[in-house]
Parts: structure tokens; sequence; C-alpha cells
């Protein structure tokens, strides 16, 4: 079924309430258990934050070019619609940025909730003050022109994972990012994944309001089951 922009919307909000580790312990219930992404991806600032949106994807190679920018690059960023989350792919371990912060104010102005990026990002404390969310490989301030370009987007990009060499990251899969990583939720289950993570959560809420009052381990285990 192919949802709404409203929809995906709505949805986008209620993904912002639960967290990675509910969502992944619900992949992991419907056979889906390599769906967590590398812990070399992380949070470029202080604070850590929460991120989530519907994937767009822009892929590039290392690659010597002449020129004094990289049109296709400006092209890629010009598709971005409220609510997605740009996920940039190709030669993460390269040395250089694939954007900084004016590229990012355009992908924010057009909507866009977040960057997450197999490779590396620069302007850091800008990105800081814009209140734009982007989880990295690592950060430099080496630019890409001239050395890394933009090949495709919206197309299918592998990112490193967790439990599994590599994560395939479609258009439109939801990403989810929080203090505990980051992880990926396919299209087809993502609003039933979402139903039971919420589930998940209020039931996690109900214990630790017993715990509170007294109850032990056992007693909620023999409650609420496994947790």
């Amino acid at each position: 079924m192919t949802l709404t922009a409203d929809h995906k919307l709505a949805l986008r909000e209620r993904f912002m309430t639960v967290d990675t580790a509910n969502v992944a312990d619900v992949l992991d219930e419907l056979g889906l258990p390599d769906c967590g992404l590398s812990s070399d991806l992380w949070p470029i600032k202080t604070r850590l934050e929460k991120m989530g949106g519907w994937a767009y994807t822009i892929r590039g190679q290392m690659t010597p070019y002449p020129g004094t920018g990289d049109p296709k690059k400006m092209e890629a960023v010009s598709g971005l619609t409220p609510g997605h989350l740009s996920v940039w792919s190709g030669g993460g371990a390269q040395g250089v940025c694939f954007f900084g912060e004016l590229i990012a104010r355009g992908m924010q102005y057009r909507g866009c909730v977040g960057a997450l990026v197999d490779g590396g990002i620069r302007d850091i404390e800008w990105l800081d003050r814009m209140n734009f969310p982007v989880y990295t490989r690592y950060r430099t301030p080496v630019q890409s022109i001239g050395r890394w370009e933009v090949n495709a987007w919206q197309v299918e990009v592998y990112l490193p994972g967790a439990t599994a060499a590599r994560v395939r990251v479609r258009p439109d899969d939801f990403i989810l990012a929080d203090v505990d990583g980051a992880i990926l939720i396919p299209q087809e289950v993502a609003e039933e994944v979402l139903t039971r993570a919420e589930a998940l959560t209020e039931k996690e809420r109900l214990i630790r309001a017993d715990l509170e009052n007294g109850a032990t381990l056992p007693d909620v285990l023999a409650k609420y089951g496994h947790v």
C-alpha cells in the first residue's frame, strides 16, 4: 500500500515517541533481525538527539573531476520534501565531507528532517546552531568538490550494519535514530512495527510504575511476561 504524504508525516510524528530499542525488539519478533545500523554512525552534536524520517537516498563515489561544484548534488537535494531524511552513501571511508552547512540549510528549508551519512561532514558548529540532526561516520574539513561526486539519488543503497555487513536502504524505508543508535524499518512493515513499538512502550511504562510502587522483578515478570 502506498502511503499518502499526510499519512507519512503522521506516522513520523508517532515514530518520534518510541525508542530504537523497542523498534529493534519488534523487528526481531517479525523475523527481521538485521535492520540495525553500524554503531560507527553517531550524532555530530555533543547533546545526543533523536532523528527520524523517510529515506531519501543520495549515492556518490570517490572520483577526481574538474570544476568548482557538484551540480548533481544540487539536483539531488532539490527533490527533498517534508518528512524526508537524507541518506548519503558511497565511499564512506575516504576522508572527505559529503556536505556542509549551506547545503544542509537548503535541505532543511525543503522540510528535510536530518541526514544519515556513511561518510564525512563538516561545519559542525553551524549545523548545531541550525538544530539539523546528522548522524555520520566522521567529521572532516576537507570538501568533496573535485574528489567525491554524486552519481544517483532515490536508488537502493547499502549502509554498514550492526549485525550484518550491509543493510539495504530503499527510498521511503523509515530510519529512526536516538542515543542507542540508528535502525531501519522496511516500508512494508513500518506501520505494524510502529503500532507494536507503541504497545511495548506503554507496557514498559506500566512496568516502571509497578516497580516504583514496590513490585519486584519476579512480580512484573509474572504479570507482564518477558520484556
